[in-house]
């Protein structure tokens, strides 16, 4: 029986898994850590070549035999990364990547051009935020001058793992959306959103062609080789990581809310029609499926509950017993948890605040806690905002690293007032390109299931995970919430200058 691979780029690791449908389950995994550079002006770039090494490291410690019997794989990837890549296909510079804050002023620079957010949002669905690849071009053009004018191509970190896989450069609509060139609602790129990035240069012929969501591509003979994989292996399109988790966790109908807790955290839900806020106060992208996916986005997850597990010598592994000696709200312990600036709320050049410390609430434990709040809060920050436009959930699928705490899944059902489901694959986004590969694999065989039907049959909770909101716990948050609230208002000022 065929089996399918799903390979997750993310920022801090590449995994790949390996799915058996008709068993019903992962037949192998990997992982491979991947480092970040940082700078102080806000760069947060990585090297495209360390992504190649990671996923040969991968393969690699996958038993041959298995690999012998995959029949198509998809790449899941960090979404809104630029990778500048030239005519013969060489990387020309560092990628920059979604967390990448150094850039804010090109973000103004651009909707300055076309009038303003609104009128930005107007154009194409979105506003240019901090992190999304639109930005990245001007900051080359003006810091590396000699990538930007041998630039060819331009490529998000899924296209160039997809590039390298089949030799081949294109994009597709999920990821593409992320970019914020993409008109959404037209499934388009907007010319007027090209021009103000770059007025004396036509980006559009620097872009890939934009694949359908189920199209199959050959693997590079030589690619496969080097993989260990057979020469028949097809390449899905992929997608952008949170459009794969939503297909990992079952997200691919209307109605069902997903979250991710990973280094970022994001909310998203799928639509079969765009959905677009005026003001921005979400990413109006598409989904990698054929609909679209309104999501919010915080760039600060457990980046932050993994910072402060290291100042104090400890693994996240342990933190849930620090969340057990400690009290909703923390004892009034607050941190508005902004280490890498922050998307939502939107504020680029935010940083970390702890406040309200005092001497019984200066304990590690209780550092553990506002962190996790505050992070937590955060996507009810966003949540809201999807609230007043009047969508309902009855429930949340949690998917992501955050999603293996108990604790931490328990603080989202009391938070969000919903219970929440755990997939049994916990890999969201590699085991959602897994699922792509195998829809896109029936599709070119004659298979009529759609992508809903794929994930009905595969996409399976673990009901021993699944968390329930407690009242009294509810109201405890809620009232911290509401202090958290109060203190990004106070500081909200300071932070835009």
């Amino acid at each position: 029986m065929d089996l399918v691979a799903g390979i997750d780029a993310g920022t801090q690791s590449l995994k790949v898994v390996v799915y058996d449908p008709a068993g019903r389950q992962l037949i192998a995994s990997a992982s491979a850590p991947l480092d970040l550079a940082s700078a102080a002006d806000g760069s947060r770039e990585q090297q495209p070549a360390a992504w190649v090494a990671a996923l040969q490291a991968c393969f690699r410690a996958i038993d041959s035999t298995v690999r012998s019997r995959i029949s198509a794989l998809a790449v899941s990837g960090q979404q809104h990364g630029f990778v500048p890549v030239d005519a013969a296909g060489e990387v020309l510079a560092p990628a920059k990547l979604w967390c990448d804050t150094s850039t804010s002023a090109e973000c103004v620079q651009i909707m300055d051009a076309l009038g303003g957010p609104a009128r930005t949002i107007a154009l194409a669905g979105n506003p240019i935020l901090t992190g999304y690849t639109a930005s990245k071009l001007p900051w080359t053009k003006t810091h590396r001058p000699d990538a930007y004018a041998r630039l060819a191509t331009i490529l998000l970190p899924h296209d160039y793992l997809n590039f390298v896989l089949t030799g081949q450069r294109f994009c597709e609509y999920g990821d593409a959306s992320g970019t914020g060139w993409l008109d959404v609602r037209t499934r388009t790129w907007s010319a007027e959103l090209l021009r103000a990035t770059d007025p004396e240069r036509d980006l559009a012929l620097c872009l890939p062609r934009i694949a359908a969501p189920d199209e199959l591509f050959d693997i590079d003979p030589a690619t496969a080789g080097v993989l260990g994989l057979p020469g028949t292996v097809k390449v899905a399109v992929g997608g952008g990581d949170n459009m794969m988790a939503a297909i990992g966790t079952g997200c691919v109908v209307p109605g069902r809310l997903a979250m991710s807790l990973g280094t970022s955290g994001t909310l998203f839900a799928y639509s079969d029609t765009p959905v677009v806020d005026p003001d921005g106060a979400w990413a109006a992208f598409c989904s990698s499926t054929g609909g679209w996916l309104p999501l919010i986005c915080t760039m600060n997850c457990t980046v932050v509950t993994e910072q402060v597990a290291d100042a104090f010598g400890f693994s996240t592994r342990d933190g849930d017993a620090h969340l057990r000696a400690t009290s909703p709200g923390a004892d009034g312990l607050v941190m508005l948890p902004f280490l890498n600036g922050e998307r939502t709320p939107d504020l680029p050049l935010g940083k970390g605040v702890l406040a309200g410390l005092d001497t019984t609430n200066m304990t590690p434990a209780h550092l553990y806690r506002a962190a996790m709040e505050g992070a937590t809060y955060s996507l009810k920050y966003g949540y809201d905002a999807f609230v007043r436009a009047g969508m309902r959930f009855d429930r949340i699928v949690l998917t992501g690293g955050g999603s293996n705490s108990a604790q931490w899944r328990q603080m989202v059902a009391d938070v969000f007032g919903l219970p929440v489901d755990v997939p049994t694959q916990s890999e969201g986004a590699a085991f959602g390109a897994a699922l792509q590969a195998l829809w896109a694999l029936g599709h070119a065989r004659g298979d009529a299931a759609s992508i809903a039907d794929i994930a009905d049959q595969h996409v399976a909770v673990d009901p021993l995970q699944s968390a329930h909101p407690d009242p009294m716990r509810t109201h405890a948050y809620a009232t911290a919430y509401a202090r958290f609230l109060r203190h990004l208002d106070a500081l909200t000022p300071l932070y835009r200058g």
